[in-house]
């Protein structure tokens, strides 16, 4: 939607007033501004393991790497930087999940799923336990990969780790959560709720 915006303006010379921004920059500007109050020390004992992707149209078509500079920032800040694997390549350079572009929805899931078999491939590289997808096509997209290929890695949304490093997820948002994470103690360390 963020790169739909931007095209359309620049495509149909539209004149507006405003910037079109993206929730990434506002969560890291909150973070350093410590206006967004989060905490890693949930993941400090367990030592889960997270890496990200980047989106195809937020980072390499619409704001490059300084927003997946600003990405890396709000990951590391709710998951604890030691607990931060990145993908390789990454950034701008990073590769598509294949889900974008309306091919989640088009119908060729086989050629679909074998088109992402390269973002599985990088993502269990790594060895996290989690992908983290902020756009909705990858995160379906990735998900898919990791059933569909036997990954075992979760894939969550980053709100959702932004919610559990401020102690606020509420036990009916625990859905991306891997079993065994569900019942993580909502703040002040990596206890379990029993």
């Amino acid at each position: 939607m963020t790169f739909s915006v931007l095209a359309g303006l620049k495509k149909f010379n539209i004149s507006h007033k405003f910037e079109v921004k993206n929730i990434y920059e506002y969560y890291a500007q909150w973070i350093r501004e410590e206006k967004l109050n989060v905490n890693s020390d949930w993941n400090k004992d367990l030592k889960i393991k997270f890496t990200v992707q980047d989106p195809c149209q937020i980072v390499r078509k619409s704001y490059g790497d300084p927003i997946a500079e600003d990405l890396r920032l709000v990951v590391k800040s709710v998951v604890g930087q030691e607990n931060f694997i990145d993908m390789q390549p990454n950034r701008s350079n990073n590769y598509c999940c294949g889900g974008g572009g309306g091919f989640l929805q088009s119908g060729y899931k086989e050629a679909r799923l074998e088109f992402g078999r390269l973002k599985d491939e990088q993502i269990q590289a790594t060895g996290a336990d989690y992908c983290i997808a902020g756009c909705h096509n990858c995160h379906a997209q990735i998900h898919e990969l990791s059933e569909h290929y036997g990954g075992g890695y979760g894939v969550i949304h980053l709100w959702t780790l932004i919610c559990l490093a401020m102690g606020i997820l509420g036990e009916n948002e625990r859905e991306y959560l891997l079993p065994g994470h569900k019942e993580l103690a909502l703040y002040g360390g990596s206890q379990l709720i029993e």
